[in-house]
């Protein structure tokens, strides 16, 4: 693997930024679309280059935690892959899992963090408390990952080494759902191995997690479709009010997991699937883009994109008022 991801010119637009009339600035990546059969729908840029999927590959990890002989549901099984805002109600899903494995709080190995959520932020500095592991958008996977050590009897200490019965879990799980061989292997900035996957072997995964049949011969599958229908019943805590995952969620039907460095992937209920890098590494666009290709290949209603861009801060500002979008602009 090369030390980048793509080139630039590999790359095609996928979003501009418009400030009162004028292009401001521009977003380059690439995406790939499967259809229900898993075709490829559409190919941009070059989805075959490795990427790292950052927080887009939690859902491979949450369910190789339930591989291992954890029963999650629920906002458990969500919290396990999550990038959760930190409020209140996040953190007492993190804190059960961590009661469950009779562990405390100083067994997470995620960084310490603050809330994401600004309110909750916002309470934290007013009680006078400080960045905390907890906080830390990771850390309902890392809990989970550390009650799946209990119930193994693994070491809990060296959870996060790539060579642990936990990480080679994951990494089966990752081989399996997307059929190809894990091609590299980083440190995801919570700390936990994450492994590079070209953009189509990335799509070919999820697509597989969202149309996964909770009645398959297989508990691979029957997980994935555990993992699945929590998601989608509970859209709250894979992100947080108002955040652009779960505002999909909740409002779309759309199962929806971002990843740091501009990473997004997305599935329609008909199985219709999206993964996208934007090169620089912002999401800022990378959700109206998501959606914009799910419209144009007819697995979401396109009114019904319109209806929910206003909630995903598209809005440009100029003097506290709105003076331009971020807009997807890829080529037909």
């Amino acid at each position: 693997m090369s030390a980048a991801v793509f080139s630039a010119a590999d790359a095609v637009e996928l979003a501009v930024v418009e400030r009162s009339g004028f292009v401001e600035s521009r977003h380059v990546g690439s995406a790939i679309v499967l259809g229900p059969d898993g075709s490829v729908a559409r190919s941009l840029g070059a989805p075959s280059a490795p990427v790292f999927p950052r927080s887009s590959m939690k859902p491979f990890q949450a369910i190789a935690i339930m591989g291992s002989g954890v029963s999650l549901d629920g906002a458990a099984a969500v919290l396990a892959t999550a990038s959760h805002a930190g409020t209140p109600a996040h953190l007492s899903v993190v804190r059960g899992l961590l009661a469950q494995a009779q562990l405390p709080e100083s067994a997470l190995k995620c960084p310490n963090d603050w809330p994401l959520d600004s309110a909750s932020r916002d309470d934290v500095i007013r009680a006078g408390e400080h960045r905390q592991p907890i906080y830390m958008n990771c850390s309902g996977k890392h809990a989970a990952m550390l009650l799946a050590c209990v119930v193994n009897g693994w070491p809990t200490e060296s959870y996060l080494d790539p060579q642990h019965p936990m990480q080679q879990q994951v990494r089966d799980v990752v081989e399996r759902l997307t059929g190809d061989k894990v091609v590299a292997t980083g440190v995801d900035g919570c700390g936990a191995p994450v492994h590079a996957m070209a953009l189509s072997t990335l799509a070919r995964g999820i697509q597989r997690i969202a149309t996964a049949s909770d009645g398959s011969p297989f508990a691979l599958y029957r997980n994935a479709a555990l993992l699945k229908n929590a998601v989608l019943a509970n859209g709250w805590a894979i992100d947080g009010p108002g955040r652009a995952n779960t505002v999909v969620i909740d409002e779309l039907g759309v199962f929806a997991k971002l990843g740091a460095e501009g990473v997004m992937v997305m599935a329609a209920p008909d199985g219709t699937t999206v993964a996208l890098k934007v090169l620089d590494g912002s999401l800022r666009a990378a959700t109206i883009v998501a959606l914009s290709l799910l419209a144009d290949a007819g697995a979401v209603d396109r009114s019904a994109v319109d209806a929910v861009a206003p909630q995903l801060d598209l809005a440009v500002l100029g003097g506290g008022e709105p003076v331009g979008e971020i807009r997807a602009t890829y080529a037909a």
